[in-house]
């Protein structure tokens, strides 16, 4: 006589089933409560440390100064880091606690976070939360600063609402004129947590 596979009772089956549900619930919990941590993290300002001011200042010096640099062959690069911008930003301005970059291949991301004053009407007392980004690159014959997308609180602004500025070149139209570069300076380019600025000869 064959004996039959025992199978286990529907009170078994249904506490596993109930005990997967909740494992995956609270996974899911987790992952949805990281992620909004992380877009809505404060924005904290960055203090160089004595050793990071010190090389931060000789870069400064080097750009202001390039008609004598002092570099040997290749040196020509000077490299300013997302967190050495930052720093400056907030030793040399009173923005450290509500500005802050981030700097990406080929763009420069902004982030804003300020409290709206009180007397404004309809947004007055709210605490403002905005974030742009700019392409940087070298069109033919001239650096290019372009504004690409603004946001607030999460929604995308159209063009008309900023004066038409999306897409245009404001390095550009700073400097007065096309195809007119910055004195002293060859190329400058962005990429992951990188500035890079190249003298020239």
């Amino acid at each position: 006589m064959s004996e039959n596979p025992t199978t286990p009772a529907p009170s078994a089956r249904h506490s596993s089933c109930l005990v997967k549900g909740l494992v995956v619930l609270t996974l899911l919990a987790l992952v949805c409560g990281g992620l909004w941590w992380w877009h809505n993290r404060p924005i904290r300002p960055v203090e160089l440390s004595a050793k990071e001011q010190a090389v931060v200042k000789a870069k400064m010096t080097a750009v202001q100064q390039p008609a004598e640099p002092t570099y040997d062959k290749g040196s020509k690069e000077i490299i300013f880091t997302e967190r050495e911008l930052n720093g400056l930003l907030n030793q040399n301005t009173t923005l450290g606690q509500s500005l802050s970059f981030e700097l990406a291949r080929n763009a420069v991301h902004a982030r804003v976070e300020t409290d709206i004053d009180p007397d404004l009407p309809i947004v007055g007392g709210k605490h403002l939360k905005a974030r742009a980004r700019f392409l940087v690159g070298k069109l033919p014959g001239q650096p290019a600063f372009v504004l690409d997308d603004v946001t607030v609180w999460g929604v995308s602004l159209p063009n008309d609402w900023l004066g038409g500025i999306k897409g245009r070149n404001l390095l550009e139209e700073v400097l007065g004129g096309k195809g007119r570069g910055i004195a002293g300076m060859e190329e400058f380019r962005v990429e992951p947590g990188r500035l890079i600025i190249r003298l020239a000869e």
